[in-house]
């Protein structure tokens, strides 16, 4: 199995563990604090994401890229300079920022976002800033030498911290307050990042080659070249990542003050937007683990090739990366379109939040498809356009919101519009990049019969679901509805020779299966 296969597949089973721990966080979260304390939560995580961003500068992307290059000529040296220049630069940035932070909550929960207790999450998340700089580096790090496994074992550390001290903190805070409660689940994620830093370092000593501490400053005064390098990726990368947190920042902002315009209350608007960004988002962004996956062992895998110039492998990359964005996307948008308000139910307790789950999902089916296409912009050296077209696209979602959501005839929903219209334009325009590139032949049958396999075992899962388990209690007849799903769909899949022995063997988990106990 070729490293990319190999380290998708390691970041694959993460991701989904990852996922599956990240919904029992917010299970936890939604049953203790409810739609109003997961609104303060949500709000308070784009100003979170903005900073972080600011302190990154795109490194991670420019690190995996470097490392990948460096790795395959066998220069220690260069992966040495590239680590030391990328930490100075990020822990810098930090120890300016998180002040910066501390101070400014205040100011952006009274005047912003409209309700004054989202200040306790902002203070409470701001510590976290400095520790994610230096994970983002040894991630890179990792990411570049296609060493997947401390990447993915870092996440899942990560969340079960989280989940051990989020029930505990938000129970214990929450005899306070609302706010004190969703400050406590925020604190909870410093400790989570706090455990994950340091396995990271542990296997980054175990790992590495050369002596890190010896001659660092001197490394750092003499890495100028290197830092002109790094920031020649880094920089548009960063454009693209700033563009989305800032879009993201301004989004709670413009949502609530739309909402006021059209005469919703503060805790109304709060409430209303947890249930959009904090309850039917995560779900449609759950099949996102499959394509973020994807796109994190892209980057390196795309770089080594274009470096020793196999560009054949390059197009045959980014076609499994899209097929197999295209099957898991359509299962899943089928899937929870169909059964939204049980999984909602079942999750939460409740399912208001099914409306947007069923507006949005036909459109998350593009969405997907941005993570692998983004990042091979970003192997192939086309971060600017990367980042003028997340521009193009967060615009006119951010302006979208403002002229609907303050309609009352629109209201909240105005916000699922203007989310809905923004990823499918930053797609197309991803796409359309990518093409002038890469040669590329869209096999626009085989999606298409992909699509109808899906809705058919969609209508299979439901038919099961209304008749005969009707009796059944609801999260039985949820579990085994879903099962059939998936069957139906995996049978029609290998009958209509959509998906053959040699395209199993190179999605990775059924892959893995296959060539070691499989056709023997």
């Amino acid at each position: 199995m070729s490293k990319f296969l190999k380290g998708t597949l390691i970041l694959l089973i993460a991701s989904l563990i990852t996922r599956v721990l990240g919904f029992i966080n917010r299970i936890v979260i939604a049953r203790f604090i409810g739609e109003e304390g997961v609104g303060l939560y949500m709000m308070a995580l784009p100003t979170l994401f903005l900073v972080v961003n600011i302190t990154q500068l795109g490194l991670p992307i420019a690190i995996s890229k470097y490392v990948a290059e460096a790795n395959a000529r066998g220069d220690e040296r260069k992966i040495k300079k590239i680590l030391v220049v990328s930490l100075a630069c990020t822990f810098t940035l930090s120890m300016i920022f998180t002040p910066a932070m501390l101070f400014f909550a205040p100011v952006l929960s009274e005047y912003l976002f409209t309700d004054e207790r989202t200040v306790w999450p902002l203070m409470a998340i701001a510590p976290i800033v400095p520790i994610i700089a230096i994970s983002s580096v040894l991630r890179g790090y990792f990411q570049g030498k296609q060493n997947m496994k401390p990447f993915a074992f870092s996440q899942v550390i990560e969340q079960v911290a989280r989940i051990t001290f989020i029930a505990v903190l938000t129970k214990a805070f929450l005899p306070y307050g609302i706010e004190y409660a969703a400050a406590g689940a925020m604190f909870a994620s410093i400790i989570g990042e706090l455990v994950s830093l340091v396995y990271l370092l542990t296997s980054f000593k175990l790992k590495k080659h050369f002596k890190f501490r010896k001659g660092f400053f001197k490394n750092v005064k003499s890495g100028k070249g290197t830092f002109t390098e790094l920031m020649g990726i880094a920089l548009p990368s960063t454009g693209s990542r700033m563009i989305g947190s800032i879009s993201w920042f301004f989004e709670p902002i413009v949502v609530a003050q739309s909402l006021a315009l059209a005469g919703v209350t503060a805790a109304a608007a709060t409430s209303q937007y947890g249930e959009l960004t904090g309850y039917a988002l995560p779900l449609l962004m759950l099949p996102s683990f499959v394509t973020a996956s994807l796109a994190t062992a892209l980057v390196p895998a795309v770089s080594e090739a274009r470096t020793t110039g196999n560009f054949s492998l390059v197009e045959h990359r980014l076609q499994q990366a899209l097929k197999i964005t295209f099957i898991t996307g359509c299962l899943a948008v089928v899937t929870l379109f169909i059964f939204a308000e049980p999984i909602l139910q079942v999750m939460y307790g409740s399912s208001h939040a099914a409306v947007f789950i069923k507006f949005l999902s036909p459109f998350f089916i593009l969405y997907y498809f941005q993570y692998p296409l983004q990042s091979m912009l970003q192997a192939l050296d086309l971060a600017k356009a990367a980042m003028f077209n997340s521009l193009a696209g967060n615009i006119l979602k951010i302006g979208v919101i403002w002229m609907l959501a303050s309609k009352e005839s629109f209201g909240i929903m105005g916000a699922a519009i203007g989310i809905a219209v923004g990823s499918m334009l930053v797609t197309f325009l991803h796409f359309s990049t990518v093409l002038k590139v890469v040669p590329f032949t869209l096999h626009f049958r085989s999606y298409m019969l992909a699509l109808v396999i899906a809705l058919i075992s969609g209508w299979g899962g439901y038919y099961i679901y209304q008749d005969p388990l009707s009796s059944q209690p609801l999260g039985t007849r949820l579990l085994l509805s879903v099962t059939v799903v998936f069957l139906l769909f995996t049978f029609f899949m290998l009958l209509t020779g959509f998906i053959k022995k040699a395209d199993l063997i190179r999605i990775p988990v059924i892959g893995v299966f296959l060539s070691r106990f499989a056709w023997k």
